[in-house]
């Protein structure tokens, strides 16, 4: 498509069909625009807001041009974050994955290179040894002998990879932020997704409607994209929607310092390791079994909380959490 053309219509706050999106993310992955021009259209759409539409439409030509992974025998979970809030937090949803799979459920974990904060989940997966990988049953074995997996985002979405000197140099949140969550190469039937504002709880629900995924869209109404416990919490699911404050979960409020990530890549993958041995504050293991606990809970949606607390609690104090990462370790280093 005609990059000038696009750009008048957004510039004229028209919206993209699904089709014309899908046709525009095929061609930035063929290298069919420039950097100015691929900028540009990223602010354009940052400026008037992506539309439902839009969204799907640059999911599916991601998809497209990207590497599938066949994990169809197992209906997994992946826990994710949107990112770009600005909080720099520890590594909370790959520790949540972690301890989900401990409690026996399959996790299939997409995540990247940190953007906008210290440390990403692709550090902290790396920071063990891990050699990525996108060999289907190296990622099957693993998903059947600890329960998790890590699908690492620049070995399946093609696209991303024209797309990323911008994102650097752009150095602010871009639509592929909120892409990312809905590119994992597997298509899980499961996903605990953490937004930084409403605006994009609203965009997502109606994104996981159309596309027929069993959701839970969590936002911490200070800011943070995923259940900080630094005060109340919204989460929207296929169910409900509700406001909840950290003593519905059983648990205290925290300062927005306890779950800061520190300063280094190193200090994140230390504050990581430290929750999983049962070594981290009490403040840093809550919000962690709180994300896994709701994370259970999208999948079990007839269990109580209280019980999805109690199943997240036993995986990390019993060290099946830290068990399931060794193993992954073992088998992808």
């Amino acid at each position: 498509m005609n990059m000038k053309e696009i750009l008048t219509r957004l510039s004229a706050h028209e919206i993209l069909s699904r089709e014309e999106a899908r046709e525009v993310m095929l061609a930035v992955t063929r290298e069919e625009y420039n950097d100015v021009q691929i900028t540009a259209f990223f602010t354009a759409l940052l400026m008037r807001g992506i539309q439902v539409e839009e969204l799907l439409g640059l999911r599916d030509g991601l998809l497209e041009t990207g590497l599938p992974v066949d994990l169809s025998p197992y209906k997994v979970i992946d826990i994710v974050g949107t990112g770009g809030d600005n909080k720099n937090t520890f590594n909370i949803s790959t520790c949540a994955s972690l301890v989900v799979a401990g409690a026996g459920y399959k996790v299939a974990k997409h995540g990247n290179y940190a953007a906008t904060s210290v440390s990403g989940a692709s550090q902290v997966i790396e920071g063990h040894g891990v050699k990525f990988t996108n060999d289907n049953s190296r990622l099957r074995r693993s998903l059947e002998d600890c329960n998790f997996v890590y699908l690492h985002a620049p070995l399946f979405a093609h696209g991303m990879k024209s797309v990323a000197p911008v994102r650097k140099a752009m150095q602010i949140p871009t639509c592929f932020n909120l892409l990312g969550p809905l590119v994992n190469p597997c298509r899980p039937a499961f996903q605990l997704l953490g937004v930084a504002t409403m605006n994009q709880m609203r965009l997502y629900s109606s994104v996981y409607e159309r596309l027929g995924v069993a959701y839970g869209i969590v936002n911490s109404l200070d800011g943070y994209d995923e259940v900080s416990l630094t005060g109340n919490f919204k989460i929207k699911t296929n169910r409900r929607e509700r406001i909840m404050q950290p003593a519905d979960l059983g648990l205290p409020t925290v300062r927005p310092e306890d779950v800061y990530g520190g300063e280094t890549p190193q200090e994140a993958l230390r504050i990581f390791d430290q929750v999983l041995r049962g070594e981290a504050t009490d403040s840093r293991k809550n919000v962690v079994l709180a994300n896994a606990a709701l994370a259970i809970q999208v999948m079990k949606p007839d269990k109580e909380l209280t019980d999805c607390m109690a199943l997240a609690r036993e995986s990390l104090e019993s060290g099946k959490a830290l068990m399931c990462l060794k193993k992954y370790i073992d088998l992808n280093s």
